[in-house]
């Protein structure tokens, strides 16, 4: 907890609450369900949760933003995330069921009324937004075919509506096509060396209407 508290010292006395049970919760679920490594868990904090919020140092969701969380696994970064922006929506999608069961056990655990979860396909989910979030679950053309029509018209923010992609290693390959793509180092914002070769990519999509 103080690892966030570092980078985030203006948390709410409920954010904070939240973000401290969050490791009992998942602590408990994952004996049960496995979906985060024993050694992730021991580091919950540092590779998950904080991992999560490097893309709040790139966008400050205003509130009502619509955000879809894609592949979220054990719920990363979407539930970090929703604690963070509380006024926001977030909707937390993955094809696996035994993770949204984990998800939606911690969702309830919190309390969180801004998240839902859908346990399909993204290709098959309706519906727009502002926002499309996902830790790495495909290569970024893949991605991008995936959440095809996905994107809200309207923009509400300095950052142009389209994917906010946490991912690591050497991406030129991988968006050479994609001219639009900014690539923010997370050791600009965390220093911790477990970020030494993480990224958060950000790549505008046009509405498709």
């Amino acid at each position: 907890m103080q690892l966030l508290l570092k980078y985030f010292p203006n948390l709410t006395e409920d954010q904070i609450d939240k973000f401290t049970k969050l490791e009992a919760l998942y602590q408990d679920w994952n004996l049960k369900i496995n979906v985060v490594s024993r050694k992730d868990i021991d580091e919950l904090y540092l590779r998950h949760v904080l991992h999560s919020l490097a893309i709040a140092k790139i966008v400050d969701f205003k509130p009502g933003t619509k955000i879809l969380d894609v592949g979220t696994g054990g719920g990363f970064p979407g539930i970090p995330l929703a604690i963070m922006y509380p006024e926001c929506s977030f909707h937390l999608v993955d094809s696996i069921a035994k993770k949204l069961k984990v998800v939606d056990e911690v969702v309830e655990g919190l309390g969180l009324e801004n998240v839902k979860t859908t346990n399909k396909r993204v290709e098959e989910t309706k519906g727009t937004y502002d926002f499309i979030v996902s830790r790495a679950v495909a290569a970024m053309p893949t991605f991008v075919h995936w959440v095809k029509g996905k994107i809200a018209k309207k923009q509400n923010h300095e950052l142009k509506n389209g994917i906010i992609y946490l991912k690591g290693g050497d991406l030129g390959e991988e968006l050479q096509n994609y001219k639009t793509a900014t690539i923010y180092d997370i050791t600009d914002f965390f220093n911790e060396d477990f970020f030494e070769t993480k990224k958060v990519v950000h790549l505008p999509l046009k509405y498709k209407g």
